[in-house]
């Protein structure tokens, strides 16, 4: 028999604790410095696909893209060492279409500048997977990746694996008959793929850089016409962009270097002058330039209405991402005009571009914005 007991005596004393209870398995995650090291991971890669895009406008622009005629992609990372290497390299550069009708000229002096800007080019992609790797295996084997990450990190790694396939289809097409150039179509396609892998590498810095829990009441807030409106811009842009590869592809920016008009009229001449007409919309500088251009003032006018519209969100960290983005796209369209009209020099052309990841990366964050509503309270609005 037990026992009396006080009538002061706490009911809890003799039991067993209960144990204290414990967050989801992202937010341990998170305690744990994964979501954080992941994001700074991340933004690693972020910083070297927006190099890498630079560079790779930077290779284009100085007419080095076609340098180097062969894809090894393990036994590439070493450059020529001796006299008798680049003398090698040399020669089946000199089998190319571009030396054979535009560079016959060149030295191996003058060889040896546009080979390390390809190679560089190529040791940069190269660089990316590797740290892709490390990183992923090494956050894998130590158990930090939050649950369903494991899959999203896959894919950027995978989609780096194409683009690097994509790239020697690119740089063979302009290896072949008379071909002096890459395919402006494959140079887009190209390009597209870098912003796409980019687009999801921002895309998980930003959910990332919020608690799980914090982005499923986010989401309750969410703002479905703003986002589906943001939607159509974000990918208006990157069309916009692709079209941007194409006149990049056949210089179609230094053909016509007057704006608004063409050649002193709306439509330029001779914009159809190809056979098949198909070939027009891919090839023909007059008739690439100029869908570019119509394209542009068509994005202009749908990028005011979403602006506008972004104004009336209830939330202030949403209005300024969409007033960010919109102000990133005019200076965009003054970059543009600029680079026609002095004739695409590769300092204005390459900041042309750069430019357009600001762009696509703000109106990215708008639209995530959109979909997950950072809370204010009034006090603080």
């Amino acid at each position: 028999m037990s026992g009396k007991r006080s009538i002061f005596e706490e009911v809890s004393e003799g039991q067993p604790k209960r144990p204290e209870p414990q967050g989801g398995v992202i937010d341990a995650g998170r305690r744990k410095g994964a979501r954080g090291a992941i994001r700074a991971w991340l933004m690693v890669l972020f910083a070297l696909v927006v190099m890498m895009i630079a560079v790779g406008g930077l290779t284009r622009l100085t007419d080095s893209g076609l340098s180097i005629t062969e894809w090894k992609p393990v036994t590439g990372a070493l450059p020529p060492m001796n006299q008798a290497d680049w003398q090698s390299e040399f020669a089946k550069y000199k089998d190319s279409p571009e030396f054979q009708l535009e560079n016959k000229w060149m030295e191996l002096s003058d060889f040896k500048t546009i080979y390390w800007w390809e190679w560089g080019h190529r040791q940069l992609g190269r660089v990316i997977g590797l740290v892709w790797a490390l990183g992923f295996f090494g956050f894998l084997a130590a158990r930090k990746i939050p649950a369903g990450w494991t899959g999203r990190l896959v894919l950027i790694g995978a989609m780096g694996g194409v683009q690097g396939g994509v790239g020697w289809w690119m740089v063979h097409s302009g290896l072949q008959g008379t071909m002096t150039d890459v395919a402006s179509y494959r140079l887009a396609t190209h390009l597209g793929i870098a912003f796409v892998i980019l687009g999801f590498i921002a895309w998980y810095i930003l959910m990332l850089g919020r608690e799980e829990r914090d982005l499923m009441q986010a989401r309750r807030s969410r703002e479905a016409k703003l986002f589906s409106m943001s939607t159509g811009w974000l990918h208006f842009t990157f069309l916009q962009i692709l079209l941007g590869a194409l006149v990049a592809g056949i210089d179609a920016g230094r053909t016509f270097t007057d704006w608004p008009l063409m050649a002193g009229q709306f439509f330029p001449p001779d914009a159809y002058y190809l056979t098949p007409g198909w070939r027009n919309f891919f090839e023909n500088p007059g008739l690439v330039q100029f869908i570019h251009r119509m394209t542009g003032y068509l994005l202009l006018a749908f990028s005011i209405v979403v602006f506008l519209r972004g104004r009336k969100s209830a939330h202030g960290r949403s209005r300024t991402a969409f007033a960010a983005a919109f102000i990133a796209l005019c200076v965009q369209i003054v970059l543009g005009i600029s680079t026609v009209l002095y004739v695409a020099p590769w300092q204005i052309a390459i900041v042309h571009q750069v430019m357009a990841v600001a762009v696509f990366t703000l109106i990215l964050r708008a639209r995530f914005l959109a979909a997950y509503p950072v809370q204010q309270s009034i006090r603080g609005a």
